[in-house]
């Protein structure tokens, strides 16, 4: 993409690039007096290059346009196909080009030096040039080379449309063929393998990146195609206007308008199409270590999503700033800024930044360590310190948290000193339950095992809870009676799901075997005679 961006091809006859001012030699430190060249036209074709001082161009070479676009022109509505007179004379001691006895140029010292010759060589090789370049100008508004011209022009406007159809088509078949390819990209692993169970659990996560994966390449593909389109359409068109004398010089006019926007279009689209592809390599890279197996565990299955997730996250994230960054580097070079100096200035300023946001350094290491640690992850619960809720955003500087109020919290990765996380590979459903002390304990017990083995028995609630629930007896005796606790375990953020509905078949349960749910009570026991005595007293008298 570089070499594409920087290099610049030496132009032909029909297709003549973007003319670069030069200096081959300077004769004055003062940036007003260094000699610059340029290259004079004719029909959008080159014929020589000039040079003069850096004030003094602009001037000399529109003078010298000027001369010759009219005395082409009167050349051209000229009859006959007799060639054109280009003579040097002597005028002051210096050589002076004169076209159909009209005056054009006079040759300067710095002309010579530009082609490093004298000023008499100088002009025998811009007359020489002239006369060929006038004479083929000529001829090429001819009415039969215009007619064999429109030919050529018609036969490269047929190729395009062809070209353009084939690409049409080919485009419909690339997705065409793309429809259903994740089903059959799945890795086949052996029943009796000894990772099955987990690689199993992980076919929807390979699933998932898959379509990733794929989404990220089509996305390349439709840009390329849409390129190619632009390509088959702009560079024939513009092939088209180097053909004829009267729409050549349109080229440079395209070419000046559009050189700085092309280049820089160029970087753009490269660094898209680098950043998708770089998303499909990481896409593909994870599904490949998750489907082979090679670090699936039973235990660690139901924890890779939510680890497959952060980490890819995080690394494309680093990816695009990489790829933002070179692109950037890479405008400026091919807007002609040279960056070594301001790569040198960057690492000074860099220094400076890094000393100015220590804490930003800080984000950055303490997120590469929560993720590294798998401290938490995207999707997972957490508590740190006041707050808590759902891991939303997970990057190198700060965490995102949605707490049950919908509030977006947002913590700086150096904060985070001490975190709970609540869904980390497994989570427990903590039930403390209360009966009343009249109530027949053994039976209360026997009541609630019952109640969370039929639950754990039915498919829907199988899948979620993890092992026999653990009814683990009396924990206390409370002013609302006595503490009944129950453990039971369960997938990642489904220990509520799992309490709510083993309350709700608890409550039924219990009212239909009688056992009523104790509620808090007080007894106030009063010794004090006097006061009995005055209670039962009306008169409020003592006896």
């Amino acid at each position: 993409m570089a070499i594409a961006v920087v290099s610049v091809p030496k132009a032909t006859a029909q297709i003549p690039f973007v003319p670069q001012l030069q200096a081959p030699s300077s004769v004055s430190n003062d940036p007003d007096n260094r000699i610059v060249s340029g290259w004079i036209y004719l029909d959008g074709r080159r014929l020589f290059q000039i040079a003069a001082s850096r004030t003094n161009f602009p001037e000399r070479i529109e003078n010298i346009q000027q001369s010759l676009q009219r005395i082409s022109q009167g050349y051209f509505r000229s009859s006959g196909n007799d060639e054109a007179k280009v003579e040097v004379r002597q005028v002051n001691e210096l050589p002076v080009i004169y076209v159909n006895g009209q005056y054009l140029m006079t040759i300067t010292s710095d002309d010579a030096r530009l082609r490093q010759v004298d000023m008499a060589t100088s002009a025998n090789q811009i007359r020489d040039a002239l006369q060929q370049d006038l004479q083929q100008a000529k001829e090429e508004r001819q009415t039969q080379f215009l007619i064999d011209q429109g030919k050529i022009a018609a036969g490269i406007g047929l190729v395009m449309i062809l070209m353009s159809l084939g690409v049409y088509s080919w485009q419909r078949r690339s997705q065409k063929d793309l429809v259903n390819p994740i089903a059959s990209q799945l890795p086949r692993v052996p029943l009796n393998s000894p990772i099955s169970q987990a690689a199993a659990a992980a076919q929807p996560i390979a699933t998932q990146l898959n379509q990733q994966q794929h989404r990220h390449l089509q996305e390349v593909k439709r840009r390329l195609f849409q390129l190619s389109q632009a390509g088959i359409w702009g560079g024939g068109s513009f092939f088209i206007l180097g053909l004829f004398p009267y729409t050549r010089a349109f080229q440079v006019g395209i070419l000046n308008a559009a050189q700085f926007p092309l280049r820089l279009g160029v970087v753009l689209l490269g660094t898209y199409v680098v950043i998708r592809l770089t998303y499909a390599l990481i896409d593909r890279f994870t599904t490949t270590l998750i489907s082979s197996g090679a670090l699936l565990t039973p235990e660690s299955s139901e924890r890779l999503q939510l680890r497959v997730s952060t980490f890819s996250g995080v690394t494309k994230s680093i990816a695009t700033g990489i790829c933002v960054g070179v692109g950037f580097l890479l405008a400026l070079v091919a807007l002609g800024i040279d960056i070594v100096p301001l790569l040198a200035g960057a690492s000074l300023v860099g220094v400076a930044v890094s000393l100015a946001s220590q804490n930003l350094i800080k984000d950055a290491i303490n997120g590469f360590l929560i993720i590294l640690e798998d401290q938490y992850a995207l999707g997972d619960v957490i508590n740190v310190g006041d707050v808590g809720g759902l891991v939303e955003n997970l990057n190198l500087r700060m965490t995102q948290l949605r707490d049950s109020e919908g509030r977006l919290i947002t913590i700086p990765n150096s904060e985070i000193k001490v975190v709970a996380n609540l869904s980390s590979r497994w989570s427990r459903a903590d039930l403390t339950i209360p009966v009343a002390y009249q109530a027949d304990t053994e039976e209360a017990l026997k009541l609630i095992k019952t109640v969370a083995d039929k639950m754990n028995q039915e498919l829907q609630w199988q899948r979620q809870i993890l092992e026999p629930p653990q009814v683990l007896g009396i924990d206390q005796f409370g002013d609302r009676g006595l503490i009944i606790r129950v453990w039971i375990k369960t997938q990642p953020l489904k220990q509520w799901d799992v309490a709510r509905e083993f309350r709700r078949r608890l409550k039924i349960a219990l009212d239909e075997a009688g056992i009523s749910i104790s509620v808090p009570q007080q007894a106030i026991w009063v010794n004090d005679d006097q006061s009995l005595n005055f209670q039962g007293n009306g008169n409020g008298k003592a006896n």
